[in-house]
């Protein structure tokens, strides 16, 4: 009977209340870390790396809207390296995508996605994590602060003034000091089992989670090192520049063949329509000298031969 009237003692009230409230909060963040993780989650495993090349809008639309991640997700985009694709549309309509590329046939990071989405980024900057790592240390402080504090209250009450008054102070002393014990006792436990708790459910909501979410990045984008990139894209560039050397060896003759059928089809055409009417204005010309001619001819020559 004794030990549930110590329970309500202010002080041990006081210690009850606090690692309540305490597991309380680490509890609630931890629950709303994995909501988001799980959302996460479902989010990725809807795109395939096969396809995520010619879905990355909406991928990355869906990721920006997300403001547990947005942040993480725009550092983690920089990274990233897009292969070279071209759609082709099939005969019933529906549409294929033809890699060009030699080297990237999907989208690749030149840093690991655990880089950027980790346990500091995803989950302990999610909520208060310095409060639930000096937990125990609050909880465990809160014993010696009241057994102290119990005892010196204690020693107030002591009255050595006559033989009755000392044997009740005696007895009071007593009976705070077992407070004071208590105290320290239910602080101390208090404190394993909050660090039990914490790391029982941070493993359960939050690092199990965590962990998925990496293994779907690893799924989506493949990890390739800057010196292998490096090298992919120095390969690729020695076949670019192959092409453009046959392209340049073959255009001077292509443009040859296209100036001669531009003449042949275009220009010879117009300059002979062009000759044609010069002609017809040239015999129009000589027509109306002629006629001009044998107009003065019947009118009897000009004014000066009518004179003489």
């Amino acid at each position: 009977m004794n030990i549930f009237r110590y329970l309500f003692d202010p002080a041990i009230l006081i210690i009850l209340a606090t690692s309540v409230g305490i597991m309380l909060y680490t509890y609630k963040s931890f629950v709303q870390v994995n909501k988001d993780l799980f959302t996460l989650i479902n989010l990725l495993q809807r795109f395939k790396k096969s396809d995520l090349s010619y879905r990355f809008g909406e991928f990355n639309a869906a990721l920006s809207k997300m403001k547990f991640i947005s942040s993480a997700w725009n550092e983690f985009k920089s990274t990233l390296v897009f292969p070279e694709s071209v759609a082709i549309k099939n005969q019933d309509n529906s549409v294929s995508y033809k890699n060009v590329s030699q080297t990237v046939n999907s989208i690749q990071t030149t840093v690991d996605p655990s880089y950027f989405f980790n346990e500091e980024t995803l989950v302990s900057s999610k909520f208060n994590s310095k409060f639930i790592q000096i937990a125990p240390t609050i909880l465990t402080g809160l014993g010696p602060l009241f057994t102290f504090l119990n005892i010196a209250v204690a020693f107030t009450h002591v009255d050595f003034s006559n033989q009755d008054t000392t044997l009740m102070s005696v007895t009071g002393l007593m009976s705070s000091m077992q407070i004071a014990a208590m105290c320290s006792v239910l602080a101390v436990s208090a404190s394993l089992i909050y660090m039990f708790f914490e790391k029982l459910y941070y493993n359960k909501l939050c690092k199990i989670p965590l962990v998925s979410v990496q293994e779907s990045l690893y799924s989506l984008f493949e990890n390739v090192s800057s010196e292998k990139f490096l090298i992919e894209l120095l390969q690729e560039t020695k076949v670019q520049n192959g092409n453009l050397s046959r392209l340049l060896s073959t255009l001077p003759n292509q443009l040859k063949e296209a100036f001669e059928g531009s003449i042949t089809k275009d220009i010879v055409p117009y300059m002979e329509n062009m000759l044609f009417g010069i002609n017809n204005i040239n015999s129009s010309i000589k027509q109306i000298n002629i006629t001009t001619v044998n107009n003065k001819k019947n009118d009897g020559g000009d004014v000066v031969d009518k004179l003489f």
